[in-house]
């Protein structure tokens, strides 16, 4: 398969113009077209010469993710459906602004995404592994899914603006240009925090994660900041050891949801292959090196993980690790028989843990009525192709 030109480094880039004979500049202007400008198609980069256009249309690929569907929620979080070049399908989601969601300060916007197309994991209350695991995404298809959400925020508000244009001045009709690029970073940069916990064990695909976020994170590519990047894993012990050694401050977030091995193995099978003890030393470890503060991602389910008794086993764990525990109310899923404990007990949660000294907060409305949970879109859509064949 042809290298798509979004997993290449600067440096690579830059000697491959070399080799060609391309004046250094070049390279900066590709790099501007393809994330700042967010070019979806060679002949788009305008300031190139047609015989540089051709010549990396022939060498290189240059994928754009389809919009297969998109949900928006009333509190204006949007679930982007995308189509891989294979025909998968994978999920991203926008979330609006939120005090200290996952950063430091308040992050403007979050884009949550996917690194696998369905999840080998079983975590019992999930749907993105429902349908199994069918491959890892490329470095290229993590990366898409930043640009292709800010492309279509940018295609969105030109259509509003367009809109708004015939409405006050009907007659003449008078197109508008294309909203201002900003570059990496700017100040009008839409997502300026990534969480990586979408579909998938981003551990699990590892070398192609690292090889996103570092595209992501450079000046030159997505120029969004290490710490405003969060990585979820499900407890991979050994993977936790080798992000510790890395030199980036990438986050590090624990798809926790059980306190004690007893809970935990009830819903999320790794916990047999990495307990409770393994995944603390591995914890231990990263914190040696990077020694900042991780979360604990701690979904509710009614009846299994929201009982006081878990409150102690899960503030000492918090306290051990420096840990803020992040509590998420559980999104139904069709065909599972999870449910949401009701508010008042997500509270009580909520306010035992803040008795036990340790930071926390609650996750409220942030798209349970848009299918919001992780692949449970994918997964309705599939099931919907399947059943009109």
């Amino acid at each position: 398969m042809p290298i798509d030109i979004k997993s290449l480094t600067r440096d690579e880039l830059a000697a491959h113009l070399q080799k060609w004979g391309q004046p250094a500049y070049r390279t900066d202007q590709v790099l501007d077209w393809l994330y700042r400008r967010r070019a979806a198609s060679w002949d788009a980069m305008s300031n190139l010469p047609k015989a540089l256009r051709e010549k990396l249309r022939g060498h290189f690929t240059l994928q754009t993710l389809e919009l297969a569907r998109k949900q928006g929620s009333s509190d204006t979080t949007q679930k982007f459906l995308w189509k891989l070049a294979d025909g998968a399908l994978i999920e991203s989601v926008l979330i609006p602004a939120n005090p200290a969601l996952y950063g430091e300060a308040s992050d403007r916007h979050t884009l949550c995404i996917s690194t696998q197309v369905g999840c080998a994991y079983g975590c019992k209350f999930c749907a993105s592994g429902l349908d199994g695991w069918k491959r890892n995404l490329r470095p290229e298809e993590i990366v898409e899914q930043v640009i292709a959400v800010e492309r279509w925020s940018s295609a969105d508000e030109n259509e509003k603006r367009r809109k708004g244009a015939e409405e006050n001045f009907p007659l003449p009709s008078v197109p508008l240009s294309p909203p201002r690029a900003e570059p990496p970073g700017g100040s009008e940069r839409l997502i300026n925090n990534i969480v990586v916990m979408g579909m998938g064990e981003p551990l699990a695909n590892y070398e192609n994660l690292l090889a996103a976020l570092r595209l992501l994170n450079a000046p030159w590519g997505g120029g969004i900041g290490a710490r405003k990047i969060t990585v979820s894993t499900s407890g991979l012990a050994p993977q936790i050891r080798k992000l510790a050694d890395e030199p980036e401050q990438f986050r590090l977030a624990i798809s926790l949801h059980g306190a004690t091995d007893e809970v935990r193995a009830t819903i999320m099978p790794v916990n047999k292959k990495y307990p409770l003890k393994e995944l603390t030393a591995a914890l231990d470890y990263y914190l040696s090196k990077h020694g900042r503060m991780i979360t604990f991602e701690y979904i509710l389910i009614a009846g299994v993980n929201d009982r006081l008794d878990q409150i102690r086993p899960l503030a000492a764990l918090a306290r051990r690790l420096h840990a803020k525990v992040n509590l998420i109310p559980y999104n139904k899923v069709e065909g599972l028989p999870w449910a949401r404990p009701e508010e008042k007990e997500c509270e009580a949660f909520l306010k035992a843990l803040e008795n036990e000294d340790v930071t926390a907060t609650l996750r409220r409305e942030k798209g349970h009525d848009i299918d919001a949970a992780c692949g449970q879109l994918r997964l309705k859509t599939e099931r919907e192709l399947a059943a009109a064949v």
